[in-house]
C-alpha cells in the first residue's frame, strides 16, 4: 500500500502537474488512512484487500474525532482518486471508496467585499515604491479577472496580451481560459512592469518569466500573496477573515449583481460545473434582500 501511494503521488507531480499543496493534501489523507488501518487492525493492507466496510469504519472514526465535514469529504475524494489510479495500474480490481457517501455539507456563503471595501483595499498599497506598485497590480488583476491565487502566480509575460486587454490563465487540471482585464488592472500592471526588478535567472527566461516577482526578482509563492494581502487588509481596516479567494468571490458576485448571466460568470471563473458557480446566485440574492429591506417602506 505504501508503495502504491508513493507511485500515485509521483503520478500527480509528473503527469498531472499538481501543485505542492495538492500533493501534500493527498499525502496526508492517504498516509493518514494507512496509519489508522495499521493502528486499528495491526497490519498494512494491500490496495486490493481494502474493503468498503473498513473505509466506512475509517469515516466513522473521523466523524467521532470531530473532523469537519468538508475535511472528511476531501479525504474520501483522495481515496477515490487513488483507487482510480490503482485500477488503471493493475494494483486493484475495484474501488472500495466508491460506495461511500460524503457527509451532508452545511452550505456557507463566501465572504464578499462591497465595492467600497474593494476600493479601500486596492488603494491600500503605497504607489511610491516598487513593492506597492506590484501589490496594487496583483490586487487589481485578481479582482479584475477573478483569479485564484495559484493562477496569478503562474502568469507569465507571454500570457499578457496588452493590445486586447486579455490574459491567458492556466486553471485547475491544466485547463486554459482567456480572461479580460479592466483598464485599471492594465494600467497597474504597466506601472509595475516599468519598475519591476528581475533576477538574472528570471530575466533569461524572456517572455516565459513570471509577471509578478518578489523583491529578489524571483517567482512569488501563493503564501507570499496571502501575507501581502493580510498586510493591506489591516492597513485598510477591513475584516481579517478576507483571503485571496475573497477577491474571486467578490468578482463573481459583483458581476451577477450588475446583470451578468451565470453562464458567462462560469466561463470567466473557469468552473467545470455550473453548480459550483450557483453559490454566487445565493450571495446576490442575499444582497438584494438586504437592499429591499432597507429601501422598501413595507418590507418589515
Amino acid at each position: 500500500m505504501r508503495s502504491a501511494i508513493a507511485q500515485f503521488l509521483r503520478y500527480l507531480a509528473t503527469e498531472r502537474n499538481a501543485s505542492d499543496l495538492t500533493i501534500k493534501a493527498y499525502r496526508e489523507d492517504l498516509f493518514g488512512l494507512l496509519d489508522w488501518l495499521e493502528s486499528t487492525y495491526g497490519k498494512t493492507p494491500r490496495p486490493e484487500s481494502l474493503s468498503p466496510q473498513e473505509l466506512r469504519s475509517f469515516q466513522a472514526a473521523l466523524q467521532e474525532a470531530g473532523y469537519a465535514r468538508t475535511t472528511i469529504s476531501r479525504k474520501l475524494a483522495s481515496l477515490r482518486s487513488f483507487y482510480r489510479f490503482a485500477i488503471r495500474q493493475g494494483l486493484a480490481s475495484d474501488n472500495p471508496a466508491k460506495p461511500l457517501r460524503n457527509p451532508r455539507q452545511q452550505r456557507k456563503l463566501p465572504l464578499v467585499l462591497s465595492t467600497s471595501e474593494i476600493g479601500r483595499l486596492l488603494a491600500a498599497p503605497p504607489a511610491n515604491e516598487v513593492a506597492g506598485l506590484r501589490d496594487r497590480a496583483i490586487l487589481e488583476t485578481m479582482y479584475s479577472a477573478g483569479l485564484r491565487v495559484s493562477e496569478l502566480v503562474a502568469l507569465r509575460d507571454r500570457d499578457l496580451v496588452e493590445s486586447e486587454q486579455i490574459i491567458r490563465v492556466r486553471g485547475k487540471g491544466r485547463k486554459e481560459r482567456i480572461s479580460p482585464l479592466g483598464s485599471y488592472a492594465m494600467r497597474a500592471i504597466r506601472r509595475y512592469r516599468r519598475k519591476r526588478v528581475r533576477h538574472p535567472e528570471t530575466e533569461a527566461l524572456g517572455s516565459n518569466a513570471s509577471v509578478f516577482v518578489n523583491r529578489f526578482g524571483r517567482i512569488l509563492t501563493t503564501r507570499s500573496v496571502g501575507r501581502m494581502l493580510e498586510k493591506h487588509i489591516a492597513a485598510a481596516g477591513l475584516d481579517s477573515r478576507i483571503s485571496p479567494h475573497s477577491l474571486r468571490h467578490s468578482f463573481a458576485t459583483h458581476l451577477l449583481d450588475r446583470g451578468a448571466d451565470i453562464r458567462s460568470v462560469q466561463e470567466l471563473l473557469g468552473h467545470k460545473s455550473l453548480a459550483t458557480t450557483q453559490i454566487y446566485t445565493h450571495v446576490s440574492t442575499a444582497n438584494l434582500r438586504q437592499v429591499y429591506e432597507v429601501a422598501h417602506p413595507r418590507a418589515r
